[in-house]
């Protein structure tokens, strides 16, 4: 009787180096989690902040503190990040992007786009 092939005993996940459209992936689906986890709670600071000028003080104190502003930022890049990926899985499907060399630049032209639509959204907020 044959031998199954020798498995790996020990893998260090922290030693394996994903390609970047794996990394797109993954980051692609764990901003879509993140955000369904965000909205309960947007909501909740939207329906607070509409309650009354109390409320809204409680909100826009919240909002402007430099940890509620670094979570915003990081719940827009959530979004766009996640909204630019699934452009580039919507155009896989119409056989853009599917080879190899394609795969790797839709992947690298999606995870710059939302780091650039980014920064020009959270610098618009500012003007």
């Amino acid at each position: 009787m044959a031998r199954p092939p020798a498995r790996p005993v020990f893998l260090d996940l922290r030693r394996i180096r994903f390609p970047l459209n794996a990394v797109v992936s993954i980051l692609h689906r764990v901003t879509g989690v993140l955000l369904i986890l965000a909205i309960p709670v947007l909501l909740w600071l939207l329906q607070l902040s509409l309650s009354g000028p109390e409320g809204f003080a409680r909100v826009a104190g919240w909002v402007g503190h430099p940890l509620g502003l670094l979570v915003l930022l990081g719940v827009l890049w959530w979004l766009l990040h996640h909204l630019f990926a699934g452009i580039r899985y919507l155009a896989m499907e119409f056989g853009i992007g599917e080879d190899r060399e394609g795969s790797l630049r839709t992947a690298r032209q999606a995870l710059i786009a939302g780091i650039v639509a980014t920064l020009i959204v959270w610098g618009g907020l500012w003007l």
